[in-house]
């Protein structure tokens, strides 16, 4: 059997179980261009060792790739395709996890300003569309293709909450909203109503002749929007901020003002994991990146239990 067909298989297996395999699906469609049509059984380590490595330095990347293959192999060896994994057994350093960038609410207000002056006649986005996107990130903290996948009808004003249907793990969720983000977005829906009827299946998020907005689009959107903020990275971390950044640096400050109201953590925390669309709390744990401002407030919080125990 050619790698192709077996490619085929295996992407249907996984997805008849009830898995999304979307990534992977991508991954294994990337390495059988690279390896060719050619029978399973004469796939070459140094094929196999080439693909992993690609062009660019080794990334976290590296693994998802390394974990998607192993399963392909481990399936054509189950179903006599194959007798031994051209996996090679060494495995490359992985630097560890990419630090996510939290804005401050300087910044974030740096960027919101600066929104206007990244569309120009050569791009085909109103500014509007771009905002909206940005406040929606951040103030429900979504990821971006759950935003970019939200339609008109999926925005409920009346129970003020967001309807997010196709998302990371195959599942869908309500996410609820407040009366700020509900202007922003009453507002916007108002505007985008009167430039063309808009339909309960439309895209949310739309180019300016009416395409639905793309991931790649709203990334270079940002990247404009972040230069012309002037805000960059001083930390010596691999990427400059990013638009996913944008829904860590919501999570960070809802943490903070809910240390700062004095509320309980241990009670609130598992419901902004379930919020974030997390299975579990320990999924959450790296949105919940330590700023100045958050490590001060906790250790304020510590100091109070301390002397409370004290007392005691």
């Amino acid at each position: 059997m050619n790698i192709v067909d077996m490619t085929t298989l295996y992407v249907a297996y996984k997805q008849s179980i009830g898995q999304s395999f979307i990534t992977d699906a991508a991954i294994l469609k990337a390495f059988c261009r690279h390896a060719g049509n050619i029978p399973v059984a004469s796939i070459s380590r140094e094929q196999v060792q080439c693909f992993l490595s690609g062009k660019h330095p080794v990334s976290s990347f590296w693994q998802r790739k390394h974990t998607t293959l192993t399963g392909l192999f481990r399936f054509a060896m189950t179903r006599g395709h194959l007798n031994i994994s051209p996996l090679s057994i060494q495995e490359p350093q992985v630097p560890p996890p990419l630090a996510p960038y939290i804005y401050s609410r300087s910044e974030l207000k740096a960027i919101l300003d600066a929104t206007p002056k990244s569309c120009s006649v050569y791009v085909k986005i109103d500014p509007i569309v771009i905002k909206t996107l940005i406040l929606i990130l951040y103030g429900a903290c979504l990821r971006i293709g759950e935003a970019l996948c939200l339609t008109v009808g999926d925005v409920d004003m009346r129970q003020n909450t967001l309807l997010i249907q196709k998302t990371k793990f195959y599942k869908s969720r309500l996410v609820p909203f407040g009366k700020d983000l509900k202007k922003v977005l009453v507002d916007y829906i108002e505007q985008k109503d009167t430039d063309s009827c808009c339909a309960p299946n439309e895209a949310l998020f739309c180019f300016q002749d009416g395409r639905p907005l793309s991931q790649s689009a709203a990334r270079n959107a940002f990247h404009r929007i972040r230069d012309i903020a002037g805000i960059k990275r001083e930390d010596g971390g691999r990427y400059q901020p990013r638009l996913h950044d944008l829904r860590h640096a919501g999570a960070v400050h809802r943490v903070i003002a809910w240390y700062r109201a004095g509320a309980d953590l241990q009670y609130l925390l598992p419901k902004l994991a379930t919020y974030l669309g997390h299975v579990n709390l320990a999924a959450s744990q790296r949105y919940l990146t330590l700023t100045p401002e958050l490590l001060q407030l906790a250790s304020q919080r510590f100091e109070g239990f301390v002397k409370e125990s004290t007392h005691d």
